[in-house]
This record gives structure tokens, C-alpha cells and sequence, in this order.
């Protein structure tokens, strides 16, 4: 993205604000905009090593781990609840 300060300046003197003024807040928005913006290569960097197949592959593969082992913790859990009362009233 290319940010024209001088049209920018030339706006802004022509509506009435001094040359001084115009120039320091083109300024400023210039590196406001080169250090802040995030440009397109910017986003695909910061996304494309989460949508990589492997990596979408190896997060599903340990989701279903984590719901066998839940599973196994809900099977093991209810046994015990089920012999405490089997316990407490036999």
C-alpha cells in the first residue's frame, strides 16, 4: 500500500490548515502506516503454518486422543459412583 503524503498535504492546505501542520501529520501517518498496517504477506506468514494438511491432520488426530482418554475418565468415573451405592446398600 503507497500512501501519497504530498496529495495528502496539498488536501490539507487546501482546506485550510497550515503548511507546517499538514507536513508533520503526513508525516506521522506515514510511519503509522508503515509500522501498524499488516499487509498481505504479512497475514499469509502469520497464517499459513496453521493451515498446512499436517498440521489440521495432527490436530484432529490428537482431538481424538483427547476424546478416548475422556471417555475412558467418564467410564472409569461412573464405576466408581456405581459400586460406592452398590457398596452402600448391599
Amino acid at each position: 500500500m503507497v500512501f501519497d503524503t504530498h496529495h495528502f498535504v496539498k488536501r490539507l492546505t487546501a482546506a485550510g490548515m497550515p503548511l507546517g501542520q499538514a507536513e508533520v501529520l503526513a508525516e506521522e501517518q506515514a510511519r503509522l502506516i508503515d509500522t501498524r498496517l499488516a499487509t498481505k504477506d504479512d497475514l499469509t506468514r502469520a497464517v499459513a503454518p496453521l493451515a498446512t494438511k499436517e498440521a489440521l491432520t495432527d490436530g484432529l488426530a490428537a482431538l481424538k486422543t483427547d476424546i478416548v482418554l475422556l471417555k475412558w475418565m467418564a467410564g472409569i468415573g461412573l464405576a466408581g459412583v456405581l459400586s460406592l451405592i452398590l457398596k452402600t446398600f448391599f
